[in-house]
């Protein structure tokens, strides 16, 4: 499972001219899912999320985590962050769990992410042809795989 994770200052995901999502402070969280992803992955991932120490504190200084700032999120699916682009100029997204397999755990994602900040994640819709605008603070953008735990 990999994210990329994007401070924001707002963010909002149009789906057909209708905005489905809408947040200030907080994170919009790409997600993108292989056949290998379990349990294991989220729980992690949802733990290393809520507690990145990328917010400013008092001080200006990168300290406080999602948790500590209340912020609000939006989870947005996303393939493509599992592209291949080693051969041609075409990538290629094999790696990428089908619907079957990425919905159940996208799903499980977000309401586990929801348990964590006990609070309502927004979403995008999941294989929708989306917009997705942001306001990214810093900027502050961080990429996790939970396959690579460094």
């Amino acid at each position: 499972m990999k994210v990329v994770i994007q401070r924001v200052s707002k963010a909002s995901v149009t789906i057909d001219n209708n905005i489905v999502a809408n947040i200030k402070k907080g994170l919009l969280i790409l997600i993108g899912i292989v056949n290998e992803d379990t349990l294991e992955d989220i729980n992690w991932l949802v733990r290393k999320i809520t507690n990145l120490r990328i917010f400013n504190d008092e001080n200006g200084v990168m300290n406080t985590s999602l948790l500590d700032i209340k912020g609000e999120v939006i989870v947005v699916s996303q393939f493509t962050l599992h592209a291949s682009t080693k051969k041609g100029n075409r990538p290629s997204y094999i790696k990428a769990a089908k619907p079957e397999v990425a919905i159940p755990l996208y799903e499980t994602f977000i309401s586990t992410l929801e348990k964590e900040i006990s609070k309502k994640v927004q979403t995008g819709e999941f294989g929708a042809d989306m917009k997705v605008e942001i306001l990214n603070d810093g900027p502050v953008t961080i990429i996790i795989d939970s396959k690579n735990k460094e």
